[in-house]
Formats: structure tokens, C-alpha cells, sequence
């Protein structure tokens, strides 16, 4: 039967979507920060100290990231459980060892292998968060999410290159506030940040709507 018949088909699929839309852009900000601040952290000279707290910001940000995802499918109730905090743990890992790969490697190439690696971890991320959830299987499990799994990868492709090949600032004038005079900068890292965070909202976006609208 048409939808114009049964309006509230209508209304609930746009419902749907609109949901669809909130989550994706909470999960996408909570990974551009915590990953954009993890990135700041340690991509250059790391001590303890500054690994440990890109460690905790980056499992914060893996933390919030899955409480988006129970909001979104009613299940905050059960999110201290130890396979979906094992979840967050296996998102962390995966940022951590592509970051290791790449500086092990090198080069282009350390950004290609590892990047390549990222996207199979991300991909397995998102069937172990689902799962975590307890949300229904669908047809094409294993390669539904690998599309979101290669989007976040090319993101945070983008996110090291800018890091590793490019060296530019662009200053504004200074601008006098009051007694104060203040200069701003851009760096390529924000560029690079910005990019990763829209990558992360497509693939979110697309995760999703595919939860929703299995």
C-alpha cells in the first residue's frame, strides 16, 4: 500500500532519519575531537606523559562514541557491560596500532599499509559494537560495514599525510580586543582535522541509517 495512504509510515521513516542524521554528527564530533586531540598529542616528539594522556583521551572519545550509539538504540541501561566496554577498548587499539604502523613503516607507503589495516580494524569495530548492542544481524554483515570502515580510514589518511607532507601556516592580521592583541592561525593539521570530520560524519551517516533502517 502506498505511503500516502499510511502517513505514518511517512512519518516514521523521516523520524528515522532524522535520528539517523543527530547520531552520525554526535558520533562523527566525538571521534573528530578525541582522535584530532589524540593525533595533536602524540603525532610529533611523545614522552609518558603525553602518551598516557592521549591514551585517556582517545578511550574517552572510543567511550562516548559507543553511549552515542545505546542512545540511539535505547540501551544506555546496559553500557558498563564488559563486552561493550571491550568495544570501546578494540576501537583505541585500532587507532594506536595504525598510528605505530605507519611511523614503523615510513613514507607513503607507512600511510597506505596502514591505513589499509585501519579499515579492516574499523570494520570489525563496527560488527563487535553491533553485536555488543544486540542489534539484529542483516544480509551482508561482514561487508555492509566495511563502506564506513574505508570513509574513517580515508579520513584519518588525510588526517596523517597533512601531518607528515605539509608545512604551512596562514596568520590574519592582528586584531586589537580591548588592551589585547590577537593573531590567528591555521596550520595544515586543521585542514586535516576538519577533512577527517567530515569523512567520519559520511561514515557515520551511512552506519546509522543502516542500523535504523536495517
Amino acid at each position: 500500500m502506498s505511503v500516502i495512504r499510511q502517513p505514518e509510515v511517512l512519518g516514521r521513516t523521516t523520524q528515522r532519519r532524522v535520528v539517523g542524521v543527530a547520531a552520525a554528527l554526535s558520533a562523527a564530533a566525538v571521534e573528530t575531537l578525541a582522535v584530532g586531540l589524540w593525533f595533536g598529542i602524540v603525532v610529533g616528539p611523545r614522552t609518558a606523559s603525553t602518551a598516557l594522556a592521549g591514551l585517556g583521551i582517545l578511550f574517552c572519545g572510543s567511550l562516548l562514541r559507543t553511549v552515542v550509539l545505546g542512545a540511539t538504540v535505547h540501551n544506555l541501561g546496559n553500557l558498563l557491560e564488559p563486552h561493550q566496554l571491550g568495544s570501546a577498548v578494540v576501537l583505541t587499539t585500532g587507532w594506536i596500532v595504525w598510528l605505530l604502523v605507519a611511523e614503523l613503516i615510513g613514507g607513503g607507503s607507512g600511510i597506505v599499509v596502514a591505513t589499509t589495516l585501519l579499515a579492516g580494524l574499523l570494520t570489525t569495530q563496527f560488527v563487535l559494537e553491533r553485536r555488543a548492542f544486540g542489534l539484529p544481524s542483516i544480509g551482508g554483515v561482514a561487508v555492509r560495514p566495511l563502506v564506513p570502515g574505508v570513509l574513517l580510514a580515508a579520513g584519518a589518511a588525510t588526517l596523517l599525510a597533512t601531518a607528515w607532507f605539509t608545512d604551512w601556516t596562514v596568520s590574519s592580521p592582528p586584531l586589537s580586543v580591548g588592551f589585547a592583541t590577537a593573531t590567528v592561525q591555521i596550520v595544515a593539521l586543521h585542514i586535516g582535522v576538519v577533512v577527517f570530520g567530515i569523512f567520519a560524519f559520511l561514515a557515520h551517516q551511512r552506519r546509522f541509517q543502516r542500523i535504523l533502517n536495517p
